[in-house]
């Protein structure tokens, strides 16, 4: 299975609720571990990537990757 496409700055809906009622987060980093925020919040979670991508339902709102010279 292919990595999902996942960029700093995307706004992502999760399928399990925040404690605080919130669903949908900000992707603060990238890399083997996902860095995430609540937009509701604010509270910033650290989890490995295979639990994020198994646990997000959708990207709301996707950032553009800036070009890489």
């Amino acid at each position: 299975m292919m990595p999902k496409e996942i960029n700093v700055g995307d706004i992502v809906k999760m399928k399990k609720v925040h404690p605080c009622g919130g669903d949908e987060w900000e992707v603060l980093r990238v890399g083997m571990d996902i860095r995430i925020k609540c937009l509701k919040c604010g509270r910033m979670v650290l989890m490995p990537r295979p639990k994020f991508e198994k646990g997000m339902k959708k990207v709301i709102k996707t950032v553009e990757k800036p070009n890489e010279q």
